[in-house]
């Protein structure tokens, strides 16, 4: 695990570009600040070319997403193939929606992306395996989970981070797994599009992208977990403002003293 990453993020502060859900627009933005990042959001299709160039990375949220707005995703994605970008893609609920996971591997055809970043059932879905989703949470399956990650990375030549109560990170061979956690994770929207966006801001660094992925994920696994420990009891309202506050605070020592994984 690069650990060290952590303080490439605050050195560099990368330029982080989202496209991203309204839903979760402001969280995203204040966690990208919180980490060590610069955010710039555009949802105009006139200056994509733009924003990809002056950015370290890309990420691509389909949580809200329209027909129109399609065309500018599409426009990010191959401006970002362009310049050489890595990209982050959040398959939000396609699992659950047949048009999403349409228009998702649409996208997907277009342009080639970094990491894919979902829960079990986005994975599944887009992986091509059976799996009950349930609109924007995982849902139920009886899957390997690991098998399934693995096998969207070699579908799609990409990293995929699986997140859950394990998160799964895979290059298609080399795979980790995170076990910190917290059920808080789940009382908060957007601690999903949150963790996207994280991934980009250390893929913004020029790092190797499954290693990026990994630190990414594990940093923000830790930092919910410290949130949740902390608290005299589980409060879904007050969790995601002080996720963004331990996202500022953490350190590489924290990580490295708290962090549960196991590579291979």
């Amino acid at each position: 695990m690069k650990f060290e990453l952590l303080d490439q993020v605050r050195t560099q502060n990368p330029i982080a570009f989202n496209i991203s859900n309204f839903v979760t627009v402001q969280d995203v933005a204040n966690g990208i600040n919180a980490i060590g990042g610069s955010p710039i959001m555009s949802e105009e299709i006139n200056e994509a070319n733009a924003m990809v160039q002056m950015s370290n990375s890309v990420t691509i949220n389909l949580g809200a997403f329209t027909e129109a707005q399609l065309d500018q995703i599409k426009a990010v994605g191959l401006a970002a193939q362009d310049n050489f970008k890595p990209v982050v893609l959040d398959p939000v609920a396609v699992g659950a929606v047949a048009y999403r996971l349409e228009r998702c591997n649409q996208l997907l055809d277009e342009f080639p992306v970094t990491v894919i970043r979902g829960n079990a059932g986005e994975v599944a879905a887009l992986a091509d395996v059976e799996w009950q989703s349930k609109g924007i949470d995982a849902g139920d399956g009886n899957a390997d989970v690991v098998a399934m990650a693995k096998a969207l990375a070699n579908k799609r030549n990409c990293v995929v981070v699986l997140s859950g109560k394990t998160d799964v990170i895979t290059d298609g061979s080399r795979v980790t797994q995170v076990y910190n956690q917290t059920d808080l994770f789940k009382l908060h929207v957007g601690s999903g599009d949150m963790l996207s966006s994280t991934i980009g801001v250390f893929l913004g660094t020029g790092a190797d992208p499954y290693e990026a992925a990994q630190m990414a994920s594990l940093t923000f696994a830790v930092a919910g977990q410290v949130v949740a420990n902390k608290m005299e009891q589980p409060l879904a309202g007050s969790f995601g403002p002080r996720l963004i506050d331990e996202l500022y605070l953490i350190n590489k020592s924290t990580v490295e003293a708290v962090g549960d994984f196991k590579e291979g």
